[in-house]
């Protein structure tokens, strides 16, 4: 039921994670909430009850206020029974940057650049694995294999463990059921936590052996915090990245102009990623009222869930000018596709690094490839966009 606080005028009955999608153009179905009839700031009935926030300005409002909006609730609905947070993900600052440093030292601009020779080699092996067969399924066979084998990397683990740690990714992406996604999940848990209580006593340079070494006010980390950083480096660099590859590789399938466009002119390709992140974000983002607080025109109480579509913040018309065209010569501000304030995601940089190597090294072996005739791309969403299955065919020379 609606609170008497929310004004009838500021409802909307809209359930983030179930709502029309037509084409694969999540991002699309989404801006439809900036029609004129919606208020900017609304309140829904759906996923326990919480507002939505449409508009960049107050998204990034949000992103950076965590005096007002607490990231210790980062989904809707509310979790019924509280668990121990992930850190730092829903760790507020002060404390937030204790374990955020922990880990950032092997996501900088140097471990990244160290990194980009893994990821290019690989792109390499996988296109031409497939390359001559003149098809693929792009997701399973492309998308999911370059982020696990990063991840590998980042954490030092054995490259006879890749075909297993692929299929938990398989299932915990694409998996049928909640439970099937949630059970692969626990098992990268149950591994990742094995592996972290192995390098206290045998230590690497890894970030691994980083977490176990850790210490916060003089005591190591429990199970509980290390099995959720273990949780939070994969669902990050496993979900954003495949998923974004998904969405990338589908506009390049549907826009042959936009791939010749890089084709002729390569120099291209590092803005073209920073504008195919702007207009094809896929997190939905979400925060917890600290206080009673006025808010764009609304009052919000202590506990009340606010959720941010990112997707909203790079397709608003007010910040980027004919923001649903994508345009390689765009000169693009800061956008919340990685999150903003001090939560902006700590792997920015690798994944643009990834999806940058995607295009130089794709377009350079298939420069022409579409959605295979008869196929239809797929989407799912939670927290998450993601492409499940997307079939791609090319003339082979």
């Amino acid at each position: 039921t609606k609170p008497d606080y929310v004004p009838a005028d500021r409802v909307y009955d809209f359930d983030i994670y179930n709502f029309p999608v037509e084409n694969a153009e999540y991002q699309l179905a989404l801006k439809k909430l900036t029609a004129p009839n919606i208020p900017e700031v609304f309140w829904t009935p759906r996923n326990g009850g919480h507002w939505l926030v449409t508009r960049s300005v107050e998204i990034n409002k949000v992103l950076s206020d965590y005096a007002h909006f607490s990231s210790r609730t980062v989904v809707v609905p509310k979790p019924d029974r509280p668990t121990p947070p992930f850190k730092p993900l829903q760790i507020d600052p002060p404390d937030h940057v204790k374990f955020r440093n922990i880990i950032a030292g092997h996501l900088s601009p140097k471990a990244v650049t160290q990194l980009a020779e893994t990821a290019r080699a690989l792109t390499i092996e996988l296109i031409e694995g497939f390359k001559a067969k003149g098809e693929c399924e792009f997701i399973s066979e492309f998308a999911q294999h370059l982020p696990i084998a990063i991840f590998m990397k980042i954490v030092d683990l054995p490259e006879s463990d890749r075909g297993m740690l692929t299929d938990w990714a398989e299932v915990a992406m694409r998996g049928e059921t909640d439970d099937e996604r949630v059970g692969a999940l626990m098992q990268f848990v149950g591994y990742g936590l094995q592996k972290t209580k192995e390098r206290r006593t045998n230590p690497g340079t890894d970030m691994f052996s980083a977490i176990a070494a850790a210490k916060i006010d003089g005591e190591y980390l429990d199970d509980d915090t290390m099995g959720g950083m273990v949780l939070l480096m994969l669902t990050a660099g496993l979900d954003t990245v495949a998923s974004m590859l998904g969405f990338f590789a589908l506009f390049l399938a549907r826009h042959p102009g936009h791939r010749q466009q890089l084709i002729a002119d390569p120099s291209l390709i590092p803005n073209a990623t920073e504008e195919l992140l702007r207009r094809f974000p896929i997190a939905i983002l979400a925060r917890e009222v600290v206080e009673d607080y006025e808010f764009a025109g609304v009052t919000l109480r202590a506990g009340d869930m606010v959720v941010m579509p990112s997707q909203l913040d790079g397709l608003d018309d007010r910040r980027f000018e004919n923001a649903e065209t994508v345009d390689f010569s765009r000169k693009i501000p800061t956008h919340a596709t990685f999150g903003g304030g001090t939560h902006r995601c700590m792997g920015a940089m690798l994944a643009r690094t990834e999806l940058r190597i995607f295009l130089e090294e794709w377009l350079k072996r298939i420069p022409d490839f579409e959605v295979k005739p008869g196929a239809e791309a797929s989407v799912i969403a939670r927290t998450v966009a993601t492409i499940t299955s997307l079939p791609l065919v090319w003339k082979v020379r």
